[in-house]
């Protein structure tokens, strides 16, 4: 199978006013993502790979406990964590949690609040690139999480629910080397929480 870059859910620019904007998403989207594409394609072309689910390559190319991931894991990773992240994003003025949502994550952090703080840490404490995550594991209760690279919940088994890229190309042109910022603006700002509710 070839991978195939989707189209941004929105403009280029519909989140410029909320923190993300325009050139951000036209180098992220257009030019990052692309690459992840590109080189994955041309990775699991003649493989084993070739004609299986993204997600299935995702969890058979993963190495636990190796230092650095092979090249296909990481493109197929890297795609599908991006094809996430910009679901997981909206312009909407409705920033409301669904009350379903809203009750999950008191009951398993204690309060919205709690649960936003430790995201922002995980994600703030991410050394280098990788990702921080809300996630839902096999026996159905919720943790944050943090991955190095592109390495994503589906090598745990986890349900991912909430993804924010830590990698720079995701701030910089915005926030500059402030990520703590860019993790609260991503939070107060950019969540699409009906999406986040809907993987519940």
């Amino acid at each position: 199978m070839s991978f195939t870059l989707p189209d941004l859910p929105y403009a280029h620019d519909a989140l410029a006013s909320l923190g993300m904007s325009k050139e951000t998403l036209e180098y992220h989207h257009d030019l990052h993502h692309k690459a992840y594409v590109d080189n994955g394609s041309k990775l699991v072309s003649g493989t084993e790979w070739e004609g299986k689910s993204l997600e299935d390559i995702v969890r058979g190319t993963y190495q636990g406990g190796a230092v650095a991931q092979n090249g296909i894991f990481n493109n197929a990773s890297q795609h599908w964590n991006h094809m996430q992240f910009w679901e997981m994003m909206g312009p909407g003025e409705n920033k409301k949690m669904p009350g379903e949502l809203e009750k999950a994550i008191t009951d398993s952090f204690g309060s919205v609040q709690k649960f936003k703080d430790d995201f922002s840490a995980a994600g703030a404490g991410q050394f280098g690139s990788g990702w921080c995550w809300l996630v839902k594991n096999a026996d159905g209760s919720l943790a944050v999480t943090k991955t190095e690279n592109g390495v994503n919940p589906l090598c745990f088994n986890q349900t991912a629910l909430l993804g924010c890229d830590v990698w720079e190309h995701s701030y910089y042109i915005d926030f500059r080397n402030k990520r703590p910022a860019y993790l609260t603006n991503f939070l107060d700002k950019l969540v699409n929480w009906e999406n986040v509710a809907s993987r519940l």
